[in-house]
């Protein structure tokens, strides 16, 4: 079986891990399939270990599917004076973008506009201006790496005020004296995590979703196992709950982290960390609705602001704001929305209104306590404790240090289970990176023999990597699927089969929201597409006429609430709104954890 084979997630291949989960001793059970927990499973398969992953809903459900989509240093943490998280997450991006996932992450040009004054006396601040943000832009290239194809990113240059209208003629002439072009990378968050969960799959880990953890195992004060729920499984099934046997369990639980921590102070134990949760909003805008070639990044009072070209469309975010309510599902709320809409329109020369907006979607980032007030100013470092023998937690960092996170605590694990090999994930290309370049460089002629557009195999390599032949060969038995998704012209129809047959996806939810983004890419935010894509999944799945009808009830009725969450006044009114529809996966908002460590439900 090749690589590829063996990384793929069908329905089979979840059965398969079921059987596995229920029969093996595992080295290593991570909980949590968001970037950390995905990436610790693959760090851990790729030791040699034998490992399994379980998650309560699907592959980056949570934080790792609502980020700014970027993969990043930080420029504000270089104010932070945090230079050694700064260096490392710019060695992480050089990595993701060159050698890693050269398909997933590329260069997006970023402007950081330079305020502009009125009149001679303003003359000294704009040079003190341009010469600051100029030093710290430099710093940050030079912590990248000046020279050497490492870095993944072109260098930063200075612009005056008409150079910096030319690349973005959507900026208030009056509102900038100029402007410094620097590159970060960009990423689809959710298509990484798959990938990353793909790939540990490869190496022989048994990863399956739908599967939440509901109380720990242990002999005296040591951690064995977990006893886990498959939430696919019929109401009453004896099959329904299992107990998974385990050397060492990873809790990369994210947010949720606290709810472990609550558990563990239940029996005796110090969980050694806290978890503050930071909500943070996007909104998506289309790409006429504002002209311009790159990005922008703006300060704000309370953090920082990017515009972000998208595809077709404008990423505005983010907002950073304590969050103590429904973590499953976080609601923006029209204060978060009329915010990002007056800070962005300071500079731009048509200011956005709401009807610009197609879509909106909101996360919550974890960050480890302190004595900040602001979560804007908690350090995005992270930690690796064992409150147990036998349980290790890791929380806070970043999305772009996923890879750094998973090595901390697997090494942990490692030294626990006398395995000396070391992290082998920076030089472990994950799938599609493999050969993508020159597939990349023929993309017209592999267009071509497959009788496609170029422009569809350029879709499909910026997603999906050197596996496009697997889609390409979908359609070459099923021309039906070369047909553009209803109601999103973008994606084919290939794509949800795909992701049906091949990612893991268990739910039309999964496929319009993680597995394409069409839920905020669309003005009707997926409604139009969900009867055609649960007939597309409903082949690869076995779905009869009644389970697609509940597939797309619920999709309807998850947009619905939270349309009516967006125009709530604030947190507690949006939040409430957006709890009006429970999880299609069957279980209820994840918010009370009960004492009773044995029957108490653990966080995902």
């Amino acid at each position: 079986m090749s690589r590829y084979e063996a990384g793929q997630l069908s329905p089979a291949r979840r059965a398969a891990d079921l059987r596995r989960l229920r029969g093996e001793r595992f080295d290593v059970l991570v909980i949590g399939g968001g970037v950390t927990g995905a990436g610790a499973a693959l760090d851990a398969a790729s030791r040699g270990l034998r490992v399994a992953l379980v998650e309560a809903r699907d592959y980056a459900a949570g934080t790792s599917s609502r980020s700014s989509k970027l993969i990043h240093g930080g420029l504000r943490y270089l104010e932070q004076l945090e230079f050694g998280l700064v260096h490392e997450a710019l060695t992480e991006r050089g990595l993701l973008a060159t050698r890693l996932a050269p398909h997933l992450v590329r260069p997006v040009p970023i402007l950081v506009p330079l305020p502009a004054g009125a009149g001679p006396a303003a003359l000294p601040a704009r040079a003190w201006r341009r010469s600051y943000y100029g030093a710290g832009v430099a710093a940050y290239d030079a912590f990248a790496g000046v020279f050497g194809g490492g870095r993944g990113m072109p260098l930063h240059r200075h612009l005056t005020r008409e150079g910096a209208r030319r690349l973005f003629p959507s900026l208030r002439a009056d509102a900038v004296a100029g402007a410094i072009r620097y590159y970060d990378g960009q990423v689809d968050d959710a298509r990484l995590v798959v990938t990353l969960a793909r790939t540990a799959a490869s190496l022989g880990a048994a990863v399956v979703t739908s599967t939440r953890a509901v109380g720990l195992i242990r002999q005296a004060r040591e951690v064995t196992g977990v006893r886990v729920r498959d939430m696919e499984a019929r109401p009453g099934s004896p099959d329904a709950e299992f107990e998974v046997s385990a050397r060492t369990v990873i809790a990369a639980t994210g947010v949720w982290s606290d709810d472990m921590s609550r558990m563990l102070g239940d029996i005796g134990a110090r969980p050694g960390l806290r978890v503050r949760s930071s909500k943070g909003v996007h909104l998506v805008v289309p790409r006429s609705a504002i002209t311009g070639e790159a990005g922008l990044i703006l300060r704000t009072a309370t953090s920082v602001l990017f515009v972000l070209p998208w595809g077709g469309h404008w990423i505005i975010g983010t907002t950073d704001t304590d969050w103590t309510l429904d973590r499953a599902h976080p609601a923006a709320s029209a204060r978060d929305i009329d915010y990002l809409l007056e800070q962005v329109n300071t500079v731009l020369d048509r200011p956005l209104t709401t009807s610009d907006i197609e879509g909106v979607y909101a996360g919550l980032r974890p960050l480890l306590s302190g004595e900040a007030d602001s979560t804007s100013k908690l350090s995005r470092e992270h930690a690796v404790v064992e409150p147990m023998l036998g349980l290790l937690l890791v929380a806070g960092g970043k999305y772009t240090t996923y890879r750094v996170m998973a090595s901390d605590v697997v090494d942990r694990a490692a030294r626990r289970l006398g395995n000396a090999r070391p992290s082998r994930t920076a030089d472990l290309p994950l799938l599609g990176a493999d050969g993508f370049p020159p597939m990349w460089r023929d993309r017209a002629d592999l267009a071509r023999r497959h009788g496609v557009q170029v422009g569809v195999v350029e879709h499909l390599l910026e997603r999906y990597g050197t596996l496009t032949v697997d889609l390409l060969a979908l359609i070459a038995a099923d021309p039906l699927l070369a047909a553009p998704l209803t109601g999103a012209p973008e994606y084919l129809a290939a794509e949800v089969a795909y992701a049906a047959s091949a990612e893991g996806a268990l739910h039309l939810d999964d496929v319009l929201t993680r597995r394409t983004r069409i839920s905020f890419e669309t003005a009707h935010r997926g409604t139009e597409s969900a009867e055609h894509a649960a007939e597309v999944m409903g082949r690869v799945l076995g779905w009869d006429a009644q389970v697609r009808a509940r597939e797309v009830e619920h999709y309807l009725a998850r947009v619905e609430a939270e349309r009516q969450s967006q125009r709530m006044p604030d947190d507690a009114t949006a939040d409430a709104a957006r709890l009006g529809v429970s999880d299609v996966r069957g279980f209820a908002a994840d918010r009370g954890v009960g004492a009773d460590v044995a029957g108490a439900e653990l966080p995902h």
